[in-house]
């Protein structure tokens, strides 16, 4: 048994995860997907993180508080908005290889799988752990145990012919700056005609989460060191000569009044400055 192996244990048929700092993370947003899945106009249809939640014994609500309607419906749309991105490069490129950085517990490959595509899921050695004992096998779903810093991931990936798409979501507000630059310029590099999409929130949240302002019930909120605002997407071709295109996604339609608050966020300057956004970058 591993170290990563040892941090998670069984207790009467569930699985504790030991998990602290960045990967505990995964289940906050695991908790949110969760919620959302459950109400019977959910945005998204994402069974998998509610059978996650019963088969992990962890102190969900005491821990992360109540379901709440924002983070809930905000945390489905972006895995939604992510779901489309990966759908979108994979209806051009059906043989293509998707790669998801520090992705947790997401259950993007059985959202989105065509039956053709392979999945690279790379994450910290403790969270890859249990990514492989509580999700079950498939032979195009492989997981690598390492940081998405350590880019030796990159030498998984083998089938470039068919097309590459990375996303990191969730991730990169929790790396340095040089660290961001290190990841994405080696991606444009070694992925010609490839895709990266990534989201990022405003220096205002990151320097709160600096300070140890952030929490989510009794959630300390780790270190955040990369920010990123809407109107600053344009920064990302100075990464690498081979960064082509960059485009903005905004969210997909949403539930009610939140909802519809989420989806044009992004269209409204006073909100666009201070909401999270999502980035899709081309390779050229």
């Amino acid at each position: 048994m591993t170290i990563a192996e040892e941090r998670s244990e069984t207790v009467a048929g569930r699985v504790r995860p030991r998990l602290d700092g960045v990967p505990e993370t995964l289940l906050w947003t695991l908790w949110n997907r969760a919620c959302e899945a459950r109400l019977p106009d959910t945005v998204l249809d994402d069974p998998m993180a509610v059978r996650l939640v019963e088969e992990i014994d962890y102190p969900f609500e005491e821990r992360l508080g109540p379901p709440h309607p924002l983070f809930s419906q905000i945390q489905g749309l972006r895995s939604l908005r992510f779901d489309q991105a990966v759908r979108e490069y994979v209806a051009d490129h059906p043989y293509a290889t998707v790669v998801a950085l520090g992705e947790g517990l997401e259950t993007g490959f059985w959202r989105t799988d065509n039956g053709r595509m392979q999945w690279l899921s790379v994450d910290l050695p403790e969270a890859a752990a249990l990514r492989s004992r509580l999700l079950p096998p498939n032979p195009r779903h492989h997981v690598v145990a390492c940081s998405a810093t350590d880019l030796s991931w990159l030498d998984r990936v083998r089938d470039l012919d068919n097309g590459v798409i990375v996303t990191a979501q969730g991730l990169f507000m929790y790396l340095r700056p040089g660290e961001v630059r290190s990841v994405l310029a080696a991606c444009a590099e070694r992925l010609p005609g490839g895709s990266f999409v990534l989201d990022s929130l405003p220096r205002w949240v990151t320097k709160a989460a600096r300070r140890g302002r952030l929490r989510i019930g009794d959630l300390p909120i780790p270190p955040m060191h990369w920010a990123m605002a809407a109107d600053e997407r344009y920064k990302l071709r100075g990464v690498h000569p081979a960064i082509g295109e960059v485009r903005a996604l905004t969210m997909p339609q949403g539930r009610g009044r939140v909802g519809k608050l989420i989806e044009r966020q992004h269209r409204i300057p006073v909100f666009r400055s201070i909401s999270p956004a999502v980035t899709q970058v081309w390779f050229r």
